[in-house]
């Protein structure tokens, strides 16, 4: 597949991945907001902004607070599916933008929340982006989720697999390391982390599901899909106990204000 075909850019990158990932990604625990409240003085008054909303996942547990929710996402598919969410919250407002041109207001919004989208932002142009849109006393939330790394052989062979039939993971691997971007994004501010380290219990299904949401996997119509498939299927045979792969997992929360 070329380049054109397979963009860096992340707004083609999801399509026709949305149902899939509402169904197989992994969801943010509970316990961030509880650490939102004692770190950030979220309240259910607050105004929260949800940047790169995807599917709404991490906009979910926003709402179930009682928050009014934005959720920014340029994808038409993964913003179609955030939407499903409207018929249970009608606190939510879904808009086609970007980190780097969210198209709120100045100055309205008390929380930003990035869920796995960080890595993708261009984060020059989203910084004053996010200065603008928040209140002077307003906080960023990034949080990410996924398999752990590690060196345990059903961590590193699982990263194998990804090496090996992703179509472009090596070439984008170096993007995923946020904590290397973390720090000067909020130089001359206020900075917090906290990490849930936890396991997923997958059937053969969620794990051959969680692999084709991620945007640097063949989908079950690309010609390298078969190959990958068939890693999978080894790979959790020699994993697998009672049916299911006990796979680690981690969710790191980046908690800051802007200097």
């Amino acid at each position: 597949m070329s380049h054109e075909e397979f963009p860096v850019n992340p707004t083609g990158r999801f399509s026709g991945r949305a149902e899939v990932y509402r169904r197989y990604r992994s969801r943010y625990p509970r316990e961030i907001i509880p650490l939102l409240r004692e770190k950030c003085g979220l309240t259910p008054e607050s105004i929260v902004a949800d940047i790169g909303a995807g599917t709404g996942m991490l906009a979910e547990l926003f709402l179930e607070n009682g928050n009014v929710v934005y959720a920014i996402e340029p994808n038409a598919d993964m913003r179609a599916a955030c939407e499903d969410l409207t018929g249970q919250f009608s606190s939510l407002t879904c808009i086609d933008g970007t980190a780097e041109d969210t198209h709120l207001p100045n100055h309205s919004i008390d929380l930003i929340a990035v869920g796995r989208a960080f890595h993708w932002f261009d984060h020059e142009k989203c910084r004053p982006e996010f200065k603008r849109i928040l209140r002077p006393d307003g906080w960023i939330v990034l949080a990410g989720l996924g398999p752990r790394r590690g060196k345990e052989p059903v961590q590193d062979e699982y990263q194998q697999i990804l090496r090996e039939h992703g179509i472009d993971y090596s070439r984008l691997r170096d993007r995923y390391n946020v904590k290397e971007a973390v720090r000067p994004f909020f130089k001359g501010g206020t900075l917090y982390q906290a990490e849930f380290p936890g396991f997923e219990e997958l059937t053969y299904e969620g794990l051959e599901g969680h692999t084709i949401s991620l945007s640097v996997t063949p989908q079950p119509n690309h010609p390298g899909f078969p190959a990958m498939q068939d890693a999978l299927k080894k790979y959790f045979e020699k994993f697998e106990r009672n049916g299911k792969l006990r796979l680690p997992t981690n969710c790191h929360v980046y908690m800051g204000q802007l200097g």
